[in-house]
């Protein structure tokens, strides 16, 4: 159900300290993991937001066992994965794309459904590379029916991953559990988000599994994935919009248990916002950024850290002058073309941004209230949150998408304010009013 959202407005420079959910990239491959492991498994820390609970439900169908206790969950595999029911991906790539090449390994045939939207984000190369090694797949896109099992053969899988790495990831995961192992090799001009496949491969070796990595090819040895217990970093490409919360309200936001090292794309905010005239810094409290005092365009290339580019594009409007998103075609495919969707929904609000090719140029302007459209993308709607914070009458028109990696969301948000107002009340010196960045051409 859909939930219309007045954007609450930064009565101050934004003083909080937020503590965001688990990641779940990592929570959505810990359970699938878990799943394809030789024994039971602990996750700790694991997000629950719909993705997620789309994914242990999708897990259960295939016969695994899954208690759970508050943020601790105990994954028990099954001796071989039930086939024979009806997985419901919601709009979760990692669901439409990971779970399929699990169904492989099923005693029966496991039959796709999803969001309307859902049938239109691209999944046919994990469907082909399923082809190839020798399981029947039934239709190109949700729904679709998958019936193993995957033969015995040497020969490489060879798929176009241009549009996703979760098309990479899908079969590198399962890799192990086939009877020769998996050759992949990627057939495209470039792989997008690389860090999520590194992510997939990190996690794969810390549970025993050998793989062999080039630049777009991949030899996953066959044999035992062990169990293991996992603790969830938070996940930092949701901590994007509150960062972002400080730097056009020139504040201060605190992330706490940013981790010192990480594979997670997110940790590119680091580098993005000290592009965009922020002060960040990094120590056993967390991640902290104020905002300085005017917000600088940038040039960025996003390739690897695409699901930023909502959140980034929301900023970049308000600098004082023109930015560039690069690297980013590929997110034409995603819960909706964010490129489309933001060029759409800034202009909308007197931006001037135009897509290219492979990203966005967006030219700063004043910027007034209206309707702001999500798509049900909870990335756009998170840009719309951003937005309205400096933004007079804006209004998300439908916030409940966030639910989709953060149903706290909104609460999470509203409180991010709250404290601001206390922190305030308590030292009236150390903030005034909060004035927006005004653009070069306004």
């Amino acid at each position: 159900m859909t939930q219309i959202w007045p954007a609450p407005q930064a009565p101050y420079p934004v003083q909080a300290v937020v503590k965001v959910p688990g990641s779940k990239s990592e929570t959505n491959r810990a359970l699938v993991l878990a799943a394809l492991a030789d024994g039971a498994s602990r996750i700790t820390a694991g997000l629950v937001a719909r993705d997620t609970e789309l994914m242990i439900a999708a897990l259960e169908t295939l016969g695994v066992t899954i208690d759970r206790n508050d943020d601790d969950w105990l994954v028990t595999p099954p001796t071989t994965f039930t086939g024979g029911g009806t997985i419901d991906c919601g709009l979760a790539g990692t669901v439409m794309r990971f779970v399929p090449a699990m169904a492989a390994l099923a005693d029966a045939p496991v039959t796709f459904t999803g969001d309307e939207q859902a049938q239109v984000r691209p999944m046919g190369p994990v469907l082909e590379g399923l082809r190839q090694l020798g399981a029947a797949v039934t239709g190109d896109a949700i729904p679709c029916t998958v019936t193993g099992p995957i033969r015995a053969s040497d020969e490489p899988v060879v798929i176009d991953s241009s549009g996703s790495s979760q098309f990479i990831s899908a079969l590198l995961l399962v890799g192990a559990r086939l009877p020769d192992g998996l050759e992949l090799r990627h057939s495209g001009s470039t792989v997008p988000s690389r860090p999520h496949i590194a992510m997939t491969v990190e996690m794969l070796r810390d549970r025993g599994v050998r793989i062999d990595e080039h630049e777009t090819s991949w030899i996953v040895h066959p044999g035992p994935i062990a169990a293991q217990d996992v603790v969830i970093e938070p996940d930092l490409s949701n901590a994007a919009p509150f960062l972002a919360a400080a730097a056009i309200t020139r504040g201060t936001v605190t992330i706490p248990h940013w981790p010192m090292q990480t594979i997670q794309p997110g940790d590119k905010l680091r580098h993005i916002f000290t592009q965009f005239g922020c002060e960040v810094s990094l120590d056993e409290d967390g991640f902290t950024l104020a905002g300085g005092e005017h917000l600088d365009g940038i040039e960025v290339d996003l390739a690897d850290a695409a699901e930023l580019t909502p959140v980034v594009a929301a900023v970049a409007a308000l600098a004082r002058h023109t930015s560039h998103i690069h690297g980013v075609a590929h997110i034409r495919g995603h819960e909706t073309d964010r490129l489309a969707a933001l060029e759409t929904e800034l202009n909308g609000l007197g931006s001037k941004t135009s897509q290219t090719h492979d990203g966005l140029t967006i030219h700063p302007s004043m910027l007034h209230g209206a309707m702001f459209g999500a798509y049900a993308d909870h990335r756009m709607a998170q840009a719309g949150a951003v937005l309205g914070l400096v933004v007079n009458d804006l209004v998300v028109d439908d916030i409940s998408c966030t639910s989709k990696t953060m149903p706290e969301f909104p609460h999470l948000w509203r409180q991010m304010l709250a404290d601001t107002v206390a922190n305030v009340e308590t030292d009236p010196g150390q903030n005034g009013p909060n004035e927006s960045d005004s653009a070069e051409d306004n």
